[in-house]
């Protein structure tokens, strides 16, 4: 008997003609084998976010925030964007993600303009952080839910900084091995989105095969532009007895400190 092996998809998203996108098995998480993981749609409405913001001379994205409402499925999504604001430094903007009739998140963001300023000399906290090693000779990190069938882990490139996936406080520098959209480079932003979700899975403290610690939340926050193609996401996770959790991420890319991520975790036993 011949095993047909499907060739890899060649990006997370194909757009339709009608607008929306189709999500690749590239997008797939570990929760679940028709769900994906929530950093590629949050890339995703990042893009159309940057297109409005950009439409008012916006260019930096400064915070964005994703309320996960339900589980995205792998399928055919569409995302809705609207001006909240604009004003002449900065504007708020508003998203949903929808599948099919659904809607599955909402979003907000905030988005400035950028301006050349001088700052003085000798500023606490400044110069700011340098990032750690850089990703060049570090060795790969595997994601324990990786090779069970084609997903999020195809998706994204990893080395290890420090510490272990799943064990703990863990540094890990993330580059996409393919782009969101077919034939479009991916922004800074949209790279910086589709690997910061993922501060809860890399510093777990629980064990994967007994709890669940799913996010409901995400928001980032950059105090500058990123640069290049790799992004250091530093997390650590912190537990209440309640059930209830959050995942903190400090963000790098190879120039230093970008900004910060979070993540409220709602956790439980696996039936």
């Amino acid at each position: 008997m011949t095993t047909t092996i499907k060739p890899m998809p060649s990006s997370a998203y194909t757009m339709l003609e009608s607008g929306a996108y189709r999500a690749s098995l590239l997008t797939r998480g570990p929760w679940h084998p028709e769900h994906q993981h929530a950093g590629p749609p949050t890339a995703l409405v990042c893009r159309a976010i940057e297109h409005a913001a950009l439409a008012h001379k916006f260019t930096h994205i400064a915070r964005l925030t994703a309320n996960l409402l339900r589980p995205v499925p792998i399928g055919e999504l569409r995302v809705e964007v609207r001006t909240d604001y604009a004003g002449r430094n900065a504007g708020h903007f508003s998203a949903r993600l929808l599948a099919g009739e659904k809607e599955v998140a909402r979003f907000t963001a905030l988005a400035q303009r950028e301006n050349d300023v001088a700052l003085p000399d000798g500023l606490p906290g400044h110069p700011l952080p340098p990032s750690p090693a850089g990703p060049e000779g570090l060795p790969e990190a595997i994601f324990p839910f990786a090779s069970r069938h084609v997903g999020y882990a195809d998706l994204v490139e990893t080395r290890v900084v420090h510490g272990r996936f799943f064990q703990g406080p863990c540094a890990i520098w993330f580059r996409l091995r393919h782009p969101l959209l077919d034939g479009e480079a991916p922004s800074v932003y949209q790279r910086v989105a589709v690997a910061a979700d993922s501060g809860n899975g890399i510093s777990a403290i629980l064990d994967f095969k007994n709890y669940s610690f799913v996010n409901s939340d995400l928001t980032i926050n950059l105090l500058r532009r990123p640069q290049g193609e790799w992004v250091c996401i530093d997390a650590r996770t912190l537990l209440g007895p309640n059930g209830c959790g959050l995942a903190e991420s400090t963000l790098y890319d190879s120039h230093g400190l970008i900004g910060r991520a979070t993540q409220s975790l709602s956790v439980s036993l696996r039936n």
